[in-house]
């Protein structure tokens, strides 16, 4: 078999943006990270300006106000042409894409923007679908599930919270920067990667008293498989979260009866393209 997944060439991708809607925000800040077990990392980073208001709350979690990104983010459809030419080389290249929550809203993000300056779709301007894709949320979600939140401001599968499961420091006064947790999401992969190739006793004290977990089921597989498993993944966990909303025992003030959460991963179709769908 080829090289364990968690052990190749990796490109670390993660965005601070002006909300927390794929399809509406805008890119703030970019970082891709291409790095690796033995290797050096090679960073490339971007400040853009977003040509719009950022939400307050954005701002409160990356830092960067709208007169920061004006004074010293390039303009928005520069900084975009960039990042999807860098994107277009790493996936030209067979390199994975790894990051936290990558496909549920990096991606999208990316894509949406690409479609809004650059009049196509990432994979468009990338020229083959995206196959190899490392989720460390969807890969966390699936080792090790039902883990409950830490406190009010804290999920239980954020990225500090994925990040210190596997044993990984964390400073907060460098988080939600996206060089800092494209770096921590690679660094989780990794993690991940190894205790599920480590044979079963041999795992972590805190693994083996996990009354469930599922390790096993990121061994011995190719990117490729990896990918494809992390679709049924995110499609089994977004099919679960909605009928828990709509469950109203059990959502309690969270009930919503109509709520629909996208299953697609790691690109879903714009929003009017979903309801068109929906319409045939």
């Amino acid at each position: 078999m080829s090289t364990p997944w968690h052990l190749q060439h990796m490109a670390a991708l993660d965005f601070e943006s002006s909300d927390k809607d794929a399809d509406t925000a805008r890119i703030v800040t970019c970082a891709l990270i291409l790095g690796g077990v033995g290797r050096t990392p090679d960073t490339r980073t971007w400040l853009l300006n977003p040509g719009i208001p950022m939400e307050p709350g954005a701002i409160a979690v990356h830092g960067i106000t709208d007169e920061c990104a004006a004074k010293h983010g390039m303009p928005a459809e520069q900084g975009v042409g960039e990042i999807a030419k860098a994107i277009t080389e790493v996936v030209a290249a067979g390199i994975p894409l790894v990051g936290h929550n990558l496909g549920g809203y990096d991606l999208n993000l990316l894509d949406r923007e690409c479609q809004r300056h650059l009049g196509d779709s990432l994979e468009g301007i990338c020229r083959q679908p995206i196959t190899r894709v490392i989720d460390t949320m969807v890969l966390d979600r699936q080792a090790v599930p039902f883990r409950k939140r830490i406190s009010e401001q804290q999920g239980p599968y954020q990225m500090r919270t994925t990040a210190e499961t596997y044993g990984l420091p964390w400073d907060e006064s460098q988080a939600h920067g996206a060089e800092y947790d494209a770096l921590m999401s690679a660094r989780a992969a990794y993690r991940m990667g190894v205790i599920a190739h480590t044979p079963y006793r041999e795992r972590p004290e805190w693994v083996l008293a996990l009354r469930t977990n599922r390790f096993n089921s990121l061994r011995d597989v190719t990117v490729e498989e990896l990918h494809e498993r992390q679709i049924e993944w995110f499609r089994r966990d977004a099919e679960g979260y909605q009928a828990w909303l709509r469950n109203k025992a059990k959502a309690k003030e969270k009930y919503d009866p109509q709520a629909v959460i996208p299953t697609a991963w790691p690109l879903r179709p714009i929003p009017a393209q979903r309801e068109a769908g929906e319409a045939s």
